[in-house]
């Protein structure tokens, strides 16, 4: 089962030196074995060949259209997608430029620009944990099983409120809100499973235990490395 993990692996981002672990638990306690394979966004050919891509936080990234061209695949093409904070924001890029039409920026990686897509938080999510609500019924609720959850980030930056219905308007799901209603998760219903989440489910615990996202995300690359093979 061949996940691509998208993203400029460091060893100065936690979540990038937590994946070894959480690959490890997925496999002993899920009897989930992956098989990951980084991928720099400045290479990211072969993407349709994947059981699951995931784009895991590190933004800026040596370059946006690699973490973007990541997300159209996954969503073309029906495979796993999993985004986590870089990934949360790239996805919805590549959703508001490929489905909804519109010529928008990041303003991390294009501060020049005259339309942004996502914006500098008002308050910097770096090194805290927030409370994020679920829309009931919510694939994102489904997974957690609860109504809220206490998550944590390393962000800055999240969705300029703006385009928050042009972008629900051509199907995206915003299912997890901060509690002023700012959106920290989104999904697409239809798809075998797409979801970005704005928190870091990779630094939850001391690593030994999934988060239930990531669990999930495991589980929906099993299903699709099945079908293939059945297929």
């Amino acid at each position: 089962m061949r996940i691509a993990l998208v993203g400029d692996r460091s060893p100065s981002v936690r979540s990038h030196v937590r994946i070894p672990l959480l690959v490890e638990a997925l496999r002993e306690r899920d009897g989930l074995a992956l098989d990951p394979y980084w991928m720099p966004t400045t290479d990211v050919s072969g993407l349709e060949g994947f059981d699951g891509i995931w784009i895991l936080p590190g933004s800026p990234y040596r370059d946006e259209a690699g973490a973007v061209e990541a997300a159209r695949v996954a969503r073309e093409h029906g495979i796993p997608f999993l985004g986590t904070c870089g990934g949360f924001q790239h996805m919805l890029l590549e959703f508001a430029r490929h489905v909804c039409g519109l010529d928008v920026a990041h303003a991390e990686n294009e501060p020049g620009a005259r339309e942004f897509l996502l914006t500098p938080l008002v308050c910097s999510l770096a090194g805290h944990e927030g409370l994020v609500r679920l829309v009931p019924g919510s694939l994102i609720e489904q997974i957690i099983g609860a109504p809220d959850t206490m998550e944590s980030y390393i962000c800055s930056y999240g969705l300029n409120e703006d385009y928050r219905q042009r972008l629900a308007g051509r199907g995206m799901v915003f299912s997890g809100h901060a509690a002023d209603g700012a959106v920290r998760v989104a999904e697409l219903p239809g798809h075998p499973f797409f979801l970005a989440t704005m928190f870091q489910p990779e630094l939850a615990g001391d690593g030994r235990r999934p988060h239930p996202v990531i669990t999930a995300f495991a589980a929906a690359v099993a299903r699709h490395h099945a079908g293939r093979v059945a297929a």
